[in-house]
């Protein structure tokens, strides 16, 4: 089995919501009736739970994913200190290689139809002292899907991201908001602003939700505009 779709999601910063839009897309993904497994190459803040390490994102995909991975395949980089990862890592003597991570890659996309890999904060974030997340993503080759935290000043946040993933040969296949600040002026000014000027589609554009499940998210994003996307099945679900 190889996977038939893949995905890294980025975003503007961090704490904008993507893991929510991961597990969004994982869950939609199993709705259209695919073994979907999820990745978060690199976590960091991670706490010992009966007898485990856990990481709210890590468990976030974990759960949203319809196909199970080992721990050591979706996340080979799982770090104690809720910082910066090469922080992070260093702190616990651990040295972050993207070789590894394409190497775990390489494995997961034998046991599922679709993967999706969450990045970790924003694309150009130090995971050591010779790569960064944007390396990452270059390494995988793969389509990107890039989260916008709607907030003051996410216009600038986008159009630099995804100027930076263009001078890298990475393809935008789409952009989804997230409601970061409730009190946001003028966003669908914001919003439109950036449909003009991005180079993908809109998904969609998630509000605030009281309970922030990936179900709850997904019924705001259109995936079927995702290039590839498998069609004649549903592709949403709440």
């Amino acid at each position: 089995m190889n996977a038939q779709l893949a995905y890294f999601i980025t975003g503007t910063d961090t704490e904008i919501g993507k893991t929510l839009i991961s597990s969004a897309l994982l869950h939609a993904l199993g709705q259209a009736g695919l073994r979907a497994a999820g990745m978060k190459p690199v976590a960091a803040g991670a706490v010992m739970r009966d007898g485990a390490l856990h990481n709210e994102d890590v468990d976030a995909i974990a759960a949203a994913a319809s196909a199970s991975l080992p721990l050591e395949l979706m996340t080979p980089y799982l770090l104690r200190e809720p910082a910066a990862p090469h922080i992070a890592a260093e702190l616990e003597g651990v040295h972050i290689d993207t070789d590894r991570i394409r190497a775990c890659y390489d494995q997961v996309v034998q046991m599922a139809d679709a993967v999706v890999v969450e990045g970790v904060g924003g694309f150009r974030v130090p995971l050591s002292d010779a790569a960064d997340t944007a390396d990452l993503a270059r390494l995988l080759q793969l389509p990107v899907i890039m989260v916008v935290g709607l907030r003051l000043g996410c216009i600038n946040h986008a159009l630099l991201t995804a100027e930076a993933l263009a001078v890298r040969g990475l393809k935008l296949a789409g952009w989804v908001g997230n409601l970061v600040d409730p009190a946001m002026a003028h966003m669908q000014g914001n919003v439109d602003a950036l449909r003009a000027r991005l180079p993908a589609p809109l998904l969609g554009c998630v509000p605030r939700l009281p309970q922030p499940t990936a179900a709850a998210a997904a019924a705001h994003i259109d995936f079927s505009l995702l290039p590839g996307w498998p069609s004649g099945r549903p592709t949403l679900s709440v």
